[in-house]
């Protein structure tokens, strides 16, 4: 049963993630009002402030949210199936195929759309190839699936390094902002908001049988949980929102590693409240991490994953510390 604190948990991230949006919107080298926020939301000005929103701040905003929320789903469910809490979203080589893909766009001069699909595909290669050789000798394992993971993603670590190698030095600088995370070319559509929202209403419907499973795969089995049919469905249902979080913002790192342990130190053990605590707490951080990017050296931008990396590091060995206390 759902308690009274996870109740005001939920509420409270949702303040957060209210205020990391507006804050978002109002940080960066163009000082902004609130006034300015609500004009450009009604579509009632044309000013050089309006269209500093619509066309940079709004949409970098919402890329943010969103590939908060996926990264940080797709840790839950990592660490949860994975039994590690190491595991993060890009344990499986997903990154790898989709940074192969991108920087491979880049080569070739292409952007935007083409850019994306590059990626986008590269993730999916990464994912067949993960799952295809980890159940080519039968059925695999969690064992079998990292392990195939970790090589995978060794393969294309040395693909892309031959990528930069190979490299103009104009090239170079565009490739090394992809690899290291960034928000500032990011566009997402109503495709990614659906799939995240999606996601969470599948992950929900899931929850319990999840509950079940961190207490033990012979308890849940006892309990009636087909517990191969849940780890292939929420497998590739973390691929996947691994796949189109990359396509957006590059590999940007940390998010999908400490937000599932933030929410778990605050008490959100139950899945039912960890996986929309997880939306609201990794838009929010990316959120606030992007706005930190683009205004700490203003007017030059730091790419989003330094910044998630700087607060990350940190944060983890805290969590570390209260986890290892107790």
């Amino acid at each position: 049963m759902i308690q009274r604190h996870h109740i005001l948990l939920l509420g409270l991230l949702a303040v957060l993630t209210v205020g990391s949006l507006f804050f978002s919107l109002l940080t960066g080298s163009v000082e902004l009002s609130l006034r300015d926020v609500f004009l450009a939301l009604a579509g009632d000005d044309n000013s050089l402030n309006t269209q500093v929103l619509r066309e940079i701040r709004i949409p970098r905003t919402l890329a943010g949210f969103a590939t908060g929320g996926l990264l940080a789903m797709s840790g839950v469910i990592m660490q949860v199936l994975l039994r590690n809490p190491l595991a993060d979203p890009y344990i499986l080589g997903i990154s790898g195929g989709a940074a192969v893909g991108a920087l491979s766009a880049i080569l070739l001069g292409l952007g935007g759309l083409w850019l994306n699909n590059a990626a986008f595909f590269g993730a999916l290669l990464s994912i067949v190839l993960v799952f295809g050789i980890a159940n080519r000798f039968g059925q695999w394992s969690v064992t079998r699936l990292l392990l195939t993971g970790v090589v995978i993603s060794a393969g294309w670590g040395a693909v892309i390094n031959v990528l930069l190698t190979t490299s103009s030095s104009n090239t170079v600088q565009s490739m090394l902002f992809w690899l290291m995370g960034d928000l500032s070319q990011s566009q997402v559509g109503i495709g990614h908001f659906l799939l995240l929202f999606a996601g969470l209403a599948i992950a929900l419907l899931f929850s319990r049988s999840l509950n079940v499973l961190v207490r033990g795969e012979l308890v849940a089995a006892g309990l009636g949980v087909n517990i191969e049919r849940l780890r292939i469905l929420l497998y590739f249902a973390a691929s996947l929102f691994t796949a189109s979080a990359v396509t957006v913002a590059g590999s940007v790192g940390f998010v999908g590693l400490i937000i599932p342990h933030m929410l778990r130190l605050l008490g959100a053990r139950d899945h039912r409240i960890l996986f929309p605590g997880a939306v609201l707490l990794g838009g929010s951080f990316l959120m606030i991490a992007d706005s930190l990017a683009r205004s700490v050296v203003a007017p030059q931008q730091l790419p989003v994953g330094v910044v998630t990396a700087i607060i990350g590091v940190p944060s983890f060995l805290i969590i570390l510390r209260s986890t290892i206390s107790k």
